[in-house]
């Protein structure tokens, strides 16, 4: 979820030297309504565990860029992808 929240709405800015976002009131999240239902299976095994949540952080934006070009046959090349779509949808 965090994966998806930062490839759709994570975006960092900078006014005055200063980043704008200084807590989560100023920076936008997923919301639960917008969260993907998600079916979760641990599988039981003999090697010790190393994380469960890292692995599919960096895919998670190329997976989502791939979705909207099969949707509308367009790319898209910036982060924030909710704004990159916007931006796409204006043009």
């Amino acid at each position: 979820m965090d994966a998806l929240g930062a490839a759709l709405y994570g975006e960092i800015t900078v006014k005055a030297g200063q980043v704008e976002q200084r807590n989560f009131d100023r920076y936008r999240l997923l919301r639960m309504k917008e969260a993907p239902v998600v079916d979760l299976h641990f599988v039981a095994g003999t090697t010790r565990p190393t994380g469960l949540g890292e692995p599919p952080v960096p895919p998670v934006a190329p997976a989502v860029a791939n979705a909207w070009f099969a949707l509308t046959k367009r790319r898209l090349r910036r982060l924030p992808l909710a704004a990159a779509a916007a931006a796409a949808r204006s043009s």
